[in-house]
């Protein structure tokens, strides 16, 4: 039985030495060349985060960074400065400390005073970059990659997709129910990357790990009998828990930051990605599902119900940690 088989790979999650929902956080550590040595520089990260894992930017040797405004908003620490570099940044190297331990990510943006900019991706295997004046190169491929990046390592995102999976019975249903999923969350990603809605980050993710919660009690059927949303009209459901994925992923595409000039590409791509992320995990589930099926009756018999409760207690997990950073 499907449930059964796809059961193994929730265990590997929940076994995972940091339950992170969004190991992809990026930061931002942005500059802005305002004259000869001088920068105005801005540091962005995110709030929640592993405990002991603070990002720390590195400056360059024989820079001077002087702190002059720090703020904390609902689900990020920002910080403004000033930047004294002798001999300008070219050629000199930045970088950020934490990466490794974090998970997370961190957008490097240079913007000089001529027009050229520098826009790069730090993580973990590259946390140092030196800079160089040059353009930053194609938009799309860049935010392609950050959309496939953010699906796959989000794993709210991952067990919402795998519990679709497990509720809904029929290639056609579920490719239904999967096409309101990307309508949805493509209408919210849109409107709230152009400011047409804003809701507060924190709110967004809380509402995230609710849904999921919900399809793991859906997923809890006595009996085996279909549940009541999943027998009824399932792209309803679909639909209205992508509007909330989609204010999510906009939350996402905000602290990476959208390029002035070439938006709609951006986030087309950005969008784009996210799908191809979808599909991809789609068909190695099924791939996976397929190649384990002759073993299926050497395999230790599990409960039908073990993926709903490993979803369930992540869910739980998320709904509780995101409820405490909300009210705090």
């Amino acid at each position: 039985m499907r449930l059964r088989i796809l059961g193994c790979a929730l265990l590997v999650l929940l076994a995972a030495p940091r339950l992170q929902a969004h190991a992809f956080a990026p930061a931002l550590l942005e500059l802005r060349e305002t004259a000869a040595e001088r920068y105005d520089a801005h540091w962005r990260s995110a709030l929640l985060r592993v405990r002991g894992a603070a990002l720390t930017p590195v400056w360059p040797a024989g820079c001077v960074h002087t702190v002059t405004a720090t703020a904390v908003t609902d689900d990020a620490l920002q910080q403004s400065g000033q930047l004294h570099c002798p001999g300008g940044l070219v050629g000199r190297e930045l970088g950020v400390d934490g990466l490794a331990r974090s998970g997370s990510t961190v957008i490097l943006r240079v913007q000089f005073a001529d027009g050229g900019s520098v826009q790069t991706l730090l993580d973990a295997r590259t946390s140092r970059h030196t800079l160089a004046r040059a353009a930053a190169g194609p938009v799309a491929p860049r935010y392609f990659g950050l959309g496939v990046e953010h699906l796959l390592l989000g794993f709210d995102h991952v067990l919402l997709v795998l519990a679709f999976m497990l509720l809904i019975r029929g290639a056609r249903r579920l490719a239904g129910v999967i096409t309101a999923f990307t309508l949805g969350h493509s209408l919210t990603l849109g409107l709230a990357v152009l400011g047409f809605i804003g809701v507060p980050q924190a709110l967004t993710e809380f509402a995230i790990a609710i849904s999921l919660l919900l399809l793991a009690t859906l997923l809890v059927r006595p009996g085996g009998a279909p549940a009541p949303a999943a027998r009824a009209a399932p792209w309803r459901l679909a639909l209205v828990i992508g509007l909330l994925h989609g204010l999510g992923f906009a939350g996402a595409l905000a602290q990476i930051g959208l390029p002035e000039a070439a938006v709609a590409p951006a986030l087309l791509a950005f969008n784009l990605g996210i799908e191809a992320g979808q599909l991809g995990l789609i068909a190695a589930l099924l791939a996976l599902t397929a190649a384990l099926r002759p073993l299926r009756a050497r395999l230790p018999r599990a409960p039908a119900a073990l993926p709903a409760y490993a979803i369930g207690i992540c869910a739980g997990y998320w709904s509780i940690e995101r409820a405490v950073a909300l009210v705090s």
